[in-house]
């Protein structure tokens, strides 16, 4: 299963994510957070990432090292996609 894929499921869930994709999604829930852990002013986000971390705002309101992890997904990808720049 993919991150997408699992992310999709957990969004249309209208009953409840099921336990294999809830374990799914905090297993790779925890990796990004490693990530950022050993990068904590430098790691930028995938897109499939910030999807997770967004499906998962609430447990991020108010953390300083997400919060900033955020901004720095904003800023790479409006530098890196000339569309936005419009």
């Amino acid at each position: 299963m993919t991150l997408q894929k699992a992310l999709d499921i957990a969004r249309e869930a209208e009953s409840g994510v099921d336990p294999n994709t809830a374990a799914f999604l905090q297993r790779e829930l925890d990796g990004v957070w490693s990530k950022l852990r050993a990068q904590p002013d430098s790691y930028i986000f995938t897109r499939d990432e910030y999807s997770l971390f967004n499906y998962y705002h609430q447990q991020q309101t108010g953390n300083e090292l997400a919060t900033k992890a955020i901004q720095r997904f904003w800023n790479h990808y409006r530098l890196a996609d000339p569309a936005s720049r419009g």
